[in-house]
């Protein structure tokens, strides 16, 4: 893995790999940089949500809300930072996976957690998802969705699962603010000071699964 202050465009020198073209990586490398999403919640019938607290959702909080998005890829391994920067507390969280037999494969998100990959649905569209139904998936899952919908412009959209029943969707409208995401931008409540990216998260939802 990259060191939180390593990022892609400091590995600019270096030679990318090349990825066919509507693969996982191709995607990856359209996607870089650091977005700006709006972010709102519904539920199921698609009335808006004001609070996601008691669906269980893993960062629960009002809506709608703002993020800053940091999308690091260098062609090898992810780190993806969301930061709220408006409607909820400053938080920030990262995950981070890295590229195996042309999957995006993140790292284990807690003890007893489902494998969370990254899957293409073609040019602009990925999936993260788990990649085999298991009991963890009964305990939380929520697929996540995104599509690049014009230069610089993105959706996101995910569907929460709790104890095996859809509870609500969220949808994230996103502009690309820069399409590096080597220093933290003037919207970071963090600061423009310090490390773009977290320790990565790590839940403990599914842990009575192994203990």
């Amino acid at each position: 893995m990259t060191s939180s202050t390593e990022t892609c465009t400091e590995k600019s020198t270096n030679h990318y790999p090349t990825f066919p073209v509507g693969s996982v990586g191709y995607n990856l490398m359209l996607m870089r940089g650091i977005w700006h999403d709006q972010v709102e919640l519904f539920h199921l019938d698609g009335r808006p949500l004001q609070d996601d607290t008691s669906a269980g959702s893993g960062t629960p909080g009002p809506s709608p809300f703002d993020n800053l998005v940091y999308l690091d890829f260098d062609g090898y391994t992810l780190k993806l930072t969301n930061v709220h920067i408006r409607g909820r507390e400053p938080v920030a969280k990262t995950f981070a996976g890295r590229m195996q037999d042309n999957l995006l494969v993140f790292d284990a998100l807690g003890p007893g957690a489902y494998e969370n990959v990254g899957v293409s649905g073609g040019v602009g569209l990925l999936t993260f998802n788990a990649r085999q139904l298991d009991a963890a998936c009964n305990v939380y899952m929520e697929p996540d969705f995104i599509m690049l919908t014009a230069p610089g412009q993105r959706v996101r959209h995910t569907v929460l699962y709790r104890n095996g029943d859809a509870v609500r969707t969220l949808t994230a409208r996103g502009t690309r603010l820069s399409p590096l995401c080597d220093r933290r931008h003037e919207l970071d409540p963090r600061g423009l000071s310090g490390p773009v990216h977290e320790a990565p998260f790590q839940a403990k939802i599914w842990q009575h699964l192994v203990t």
